[in-house]
């Protein structure tokens, strides 16, 4: 381990509980796939002073069905609000120092809810449920070519169960409660940040900001506004959608009386991923951050001109910090097996103990033996796009062992993300010259170091590995009014911001044959789901009988594979 550390830079960061200089505060509401929380960050250093977290149950009535009780996740909410509001006193603030809040939140979760009395008329639907592919399927039925790309130069997305439009859908479709709010025009749809704010403001506001509402795939991703021809292609009225508003403003105050927020101003809201982007101080075109989890999500800024992927990326907004500043566009794309392959050897394969332990094991080899593992475990997309793809473990030789097939697995999540960067160097045109890292597989020093061997460019691993809650406090704390800080694309250093950095030492012609061997060893994937016919000898499969998943379900059992990945 000694031979990688040697070109890391660590940067001490100490975390001093006295009180700031400052004694401006800014809270956050941070929604994720499995917890909710609130944090309490000091002005101008953005130090994380307080913060409570609690679980939200997943329900999974049915498999690949999950949801959560909306509910829980506003009583949850609240309760964390006032158990880190009542740290404040012990740390020399007083609640009036709180000036404002932010909301970050799991993308594509979405709820409907009933106007008047501000019930759920339904569990909230998470955005990895894959209950819709069946409603995928009725709507590029009707699309002249059937494609599920048919819409992607308005909105940036492809048709998929992962978003917020075949949601509402189905819900209107199969739920009677749903049915009955829609006809009595008191029925509100809208995405986890929404239904935060509806409750904080008593039903007072009903909005999102642009970059949930891009995740929607009824979002016209050129004017910010949602679209006609996408309502009607889902048969959505819009008057039940959130009004868009950008990422940073003054939106309201808080009037739940429920709430020791009651008066804080709301000025901030970004999905998860975005807010991680813009906590990585990512704000310059060809700037670039990856979360490591079970999954990743690699997203890149593109600038203030979206960038229309035609290699499977997904075009999102970034941020847009203000209602009269022009919005920011990223190209997203997502490597759906990462840490879940290393669940994969401890729980399956049982070669590696623990899940955490993969960075002392996969350590004692110096290199993989030339193994390559490929989990492509429900097949492989971008760039790639193969739905017959499965796994493989490919070089093995009689000294092989379990350390280079961990070794291998840990080099699979950076090729994976490789591959990425690769399709994004060719549709951004943009040279991103170091890549940002977060989430908790991040702390694996050896990853790192073989992300940066295997892109070669540095990689800067934040020493906050949640970013989002740290950018959603910077949104929130800019908004014009709040004004208490100020993100400057042209200032290289950010006295608030901490990095790990990773130098790659690895040579050209290393990069290019390990990567080589990579490609190979994806080719070997291809065509692997077919199906045997029972009534053909056990030796004898006809090639020609290739099963196809429709492309719609295969392109969202892949996002579900990030099901433990933080939304």
């Amino acid at each position: 381990m000694a031979e990688n550390r040697r070109d890391v830079s660590f940067v001490t960061r100490t975390f001093d509980r006295s009180p700031s200089k400052s004694q401006y505060l800014v809270g956050v509401i941070d929604d994720g796939t499995s917890t909710v929380s609130f944090s309490i960050y000091t002005t101008p250093e953005f130090k994380e002073i307080a913060s409570h977290q609690l679980n939200i149950p997943m329900i999974s009535p049915k498999p690949g069905w999950y949801e959560q009780d909306a509910m829980a996740i506003i009583n949850n909410m609240y309760r964390c609000i006032e158990i880190s509001m009542g740290m404040l006193a012990s740390l020399g603030y007083k609640k009036e120092d709180l000036v404002t809040i932010g909301i970050t939140n799991q993308r594509e979760t979405t709820i409907m809810w009933d106007a008047i009395t501000g019930k759920p008329l339904h569990n909230a639907i998470v955005w990895n449920d894959i209950r819709t592919s069946s409603t995928v399927d009725q709507i590029v039925a009707h699309i002249p070519d059937k494609n599920i790309n048919h819409f992607k130069d308005k909105c940036g997305l492809p048709i998929s169960p992962y978003f917020p439009a075949l949601k509402i859908r189905w819900l209107m479709e199969n739920v009677p409660a749903v049915q009955r709010a829609c006809k009595e025009n008191r029925c509100k749809a809208g995405t986890i940040d929404s239904w935060i704010i509806w409750h904080l403001t008593k039903g007072g506001l009903h909005i999102t900001d642009v970059t949930n509402a891009s995740r929607t795939l009824l979002m016209n991703i050129s004017t910010l506004q949602w679209d006609h021809t996408l309502l009607k292609a889902f048969c959505i009225r819009v008057e039940m959608l959130p009004q868009i508003r950008s990422s940073s403003e003054i939106y309201g105050v808080v009037t739940d009386e429920r709430t020791s927020l009651l008066g804080i101003k709301i000025s901030g809201i970004l999905g998860n991923q975005q807010a991680s982007l813009l906590g990585q101080m990512c704000i310059k075109p060809g700037q670039a951050k990856n979360t490591y989890r079970a999954g990743c999500f690699l997203l890149c800024n593109t600038g203030h001109v979206p960038v229309i992927s035609r290699h499977g990326l997904l075009t999102t907004v970034a941020y847009k910090l203000g209602s009269t500043n022009p919005a920011t566009y990223a190209l997203e794309g997502a490597v759906a097996v990462a840490g879940h392959a290393l669940e994969w050897l401890e729980h399956q394969v049982r070669i590696l103990p623990r899940a955490e332990d993969a960075e002392k094991y996969a350590a004692v080899v110096p290199t993989t033996g030339d193994v390559y593992f490929v989990p492509a475990f429900t097949g492989l997309y971008a760039p790639y796009w193969r739905k017959d793809a499965r796994g493989l473990i490919v070089g093995l030789t009689q000294f092989s062992t379990k350390h280079h097939i961990i070794r291998a697995a840990l080099e699979a999540i950076c090729f994976q993300t490789r591959d990425i960067l690769e399709i994004m160097y060719k549709e951004t045109e943009q040279q991103i010259d170091k890549l940002h890292a977060d989430g908790q597989l991040s702390k694996n020093n050896l990853l790192m170091q073989l992300q940066a061997d295997t892109v070669g460019i540095p990689v800067f691993r934040s020493q906050l590995f949640d970013c989002a809650p740290f950018g959603v406090a910077m949104c929130a704390a800019q908004a014009h009014g709040i004004d208490l800080c100020r993100f400057d694309p042209d200032k290289k250093e950010y006295f608030n911001v901490f990095y790990d950095q990773f130098m790659p030492a690895s040579t050209d012609e290393e990069r290019k044959h390990r990567y080589g061997k990579w490609q190979r060893a994806v080719q070997r994937s291809f065509d692997w789901a077919i199906p045997t016919n029972l009534n053909m000898r056990p030796d004898i499969i006809r090639p020609t009988k290739i099963y196809v998943m429709p492309l719609s379900l295969f392109f969202f059992i892949s996002f579900a594979m990030v099901i433990h990945s933080r939304k």
